[in-house]
Parts: structure tokens; C-alpha cells; sequence
């Protein structure tokens, strides 16, 4: 069965909150997220400006979404991933590459010349993303202090 896709918008937005829940508070992740953080993280992610979402389903199963927002760059337009969830019952089977493709195909669409990511090292989640052409920019880090 294809999938079949739906724009994350601030009136449907909650449906993604669940998925969210089980996919960061889990491995390798293991953060704590409640309903109302996680709600609250998504639909501050809506209200990004240039915000941009794709929810896709299986049916009426919710297989994943990816949502992030478009930035200006002297090189133009660049996409930046915010949040990519696979639902846990279905990961490893393709769905997170077939949504990354989509994605792609839709960005370019818009004129979008590239996209970038924060991630894990040396993980699974790395591991797919290079599976997926992407690369580990070795011209920039991550850098950040607790307060």
C-alpha cells in the first residue's frame, strides 16, 4: 500500500504528538517527553517562519512525519530538518527512506537547493542518513552550553 501524505498544519498538528512520545522517549534517545512538551515542541515548530510538514500515513496508521522550516542562504533557499519520527512498529522496512525521498522531491519542487540536520553520532540514525546520501559536514560542529 503507498503512502499517502498530509501537510502538518497548527489544526492537525497534535496527531503527531503520540509518535513523537514513542519514538525520542525510547533507544536510542531516551528523553522524557510528556504530552504537553512534546505538544508544545511541535506546535512551536509550526510556528517557525517558513515552517514546512509532511505527515505520512499507511492507511490510518500514522507511519511518520518530518517537519522542520526553509531558510534563506546566500546560496538560496536550504531546508532544515527539525524533527523526523518513524513509527517504531514499522522502522527498519523503508518507510523512513521512502519519506526522505518524498520530502526531497517536494523541496526541490519549492526551489529549496539543500537540507540539513542535527542528529546522533555514530548510531542508527546516522547510519541512515548516509544511507540516504547524506554527508557529516566537516566544515561546521555543534557546540552549546548548559546554563
Amino acid at each position: 500500500m503507498p503512502l499517502t501524505t498530509v501537510l502538518i498544519t497548527n489544526e492537525n498538528v497534535d496527531g503527531c504528538v503520540s509518535l513523537y512520545q514513542q519514538v525520542f522517549n525510547c533507544e536510542p534517545w531516551n528523553e522524557s517527553w510528556t504530552n504537553e512538551t512534546a505538544g508544545e515542541r511541535l506546535r512551536d515548530l509550526v510556528y517557525t517562519p517558513k515552517f514546512f510538514g509532511i505527515m505520512f500515513y499507511e492507511g490510518e496508521m500514522l507511519a511518520g512525519f518530518i517537519a522542520g522550516n526553509c531558510k534563506r542562504t546566500y546560496q538560496g533557499l536550504t531546508y532544515y530538518i527539525a524533527e523526523c519520527c518513524v513509527n517504531p512498529e514499522i522502522q527498519g522496512k523503508g518507510y523512513g527512506s521512502k519519506m526522505l525521498k518524498f520530502l526531497e522531491k517536494e523541496l526541490k519542487g519549492r526551489g529549496v537547493r539543500s537540507i540539513y540536520l542535527l542528529t546522533a553520532t555514530e548510531g542508527l540514525a546516522q547510519t541512515f542518513y548516509e544511507k540516504n546520501g547524506y554527508l557529516v559536514n566537516e566544515n561546521r560542529m555543534v557546540m552549546n552550553k548548559s546554563l
